[in-house]
């Protein structure tokens, strides 16, 4: 590929800003003694509660891509650290809830609140029409890495 083709040097910026939330993430991850990966599950479990998705053990599991074991483990150092509690569905019994509690959007905010009004601050320089094609941008980008990730969990592909 060529270097200096227009949409490579995206390719390379916008992977440029994802380690420097990455670097964020460890940070955040570090300093409150969590794994990266309780951050990324988290993110899900917070993701869900804005989308109005019940979150579930097995739920997060799917997103996270671990067995069961493992979202049990997981789930168990988040409950540990205060984060996030099991409760029951009060629909369904058989079924056990995901919540996130307080505490962990307190400090996720107190961390990442300065650097999101600082993103927010720097979004108002763009007009709605430029908002409107970085969103489309971001969620084609978006698009792209999920059907890229999900051919190669579904196999081989010819590469």
């Amino acid at each position: 590929m060529d270097d200096q083709d227009p949409a490579l040097q995206l390719v390379h910026l916008l992977r440029e800003v994802t380690v420097e939330l990455d670097r964020f993430a460890a940070e955040f991850a570090d300093g409150n003694g969590l794994h990266p990966t309780d951050v990324r599950a988290l993110i899900h479990l917070l993701d869900a509660g804005r989308a109005g998705v019940t979150a579930t053990p097995g739920w997060l599991g799917t997103q996270m891509g671990v067995n069961s074991a493992s979202t049990t483990a997981l789930i168990d150092r988040l409950e540990r650290l205060g984060l996030v509690r099991r409760a029951p569905d009060t629909r369904d019994r058989r079924r056990v809830l995901l919540i996130v509690e307080d505490k962990a959007v307190d400090l996720g905010w107190s961390f990442f609140g300065p650097l999101i009004n600082e993103m927010i601050a720097a979004m108002r320089s763009f007009d709605e029409t430029e908002l409107a094609t970085v969103r489309r941008f971001l969620l084609v980008m978006r698009d792209a890495a999920v059907a890229e990730r999900q051919d190669r969990q579904d196999g081989p592909t010819g590469r």
